[in-house]
């Protein structure tokens, strides 16, 4: 990162960004989320410093077991995929991407991951174009 950023400004970012992320280190453990409030996949703050395989559903633990394991041995360094699920207020059908990207440090060493959901519906059904300020 080119320049420096105080940790207000770090976490202005980190809310407003129209992603909601959550860190793990590199022993799985969940270390931080941003955007509590307006999550898609909510949990409790309790969640912090568990491992993350207790956060996942059962049916997809042996996947995300092997997204991380891939990202430790070098052989990963992103996974994307994508689902349709009813939540919020209405419970309305949202198509929903979820992101992980491994964390390295400068040396390459791999220190944690990065997981990113957002909610892609209205992206999806974008057209044409919207110049800045249109």
């Amino acid at each position: 990162m080119i320049g420096k950023l105080s940790s207000e400004l770090v976490d202005a970012v980190l809310e407003t960004i129209p992603l909601e992320i959550s860190i793990l280190d590199k022993h799985d453990t969940v270390v931080a989320w941003n955007r509590h409030e307006t999550r898609i996949f909510k949990r409790p703050e309790s969640v912090v410093g568990r491992n993350v395989m207790n956060c996942h559903p059962k049916n997809s633990l042996d996947k995300v077991e092997q997204i991380l394991k891939e990202m430790k041995e070098g052989k990963r360094e992103k996974a994307r995929f994508w689902i349709d699920l009813a939540y919020g207020e209405h419970k309305s059908l949202r198509k929903v991407m979820i992101e992980y990207y491994a964390l390295r440090d400068t040396s390459g060493e791999y220190i944690g991951c990065l997981e990113a959901s957002q909610d892609i519906t209205e992206i999806q059904q974008l057209t044409g174009q919207q110049r800045l300020i249109d």
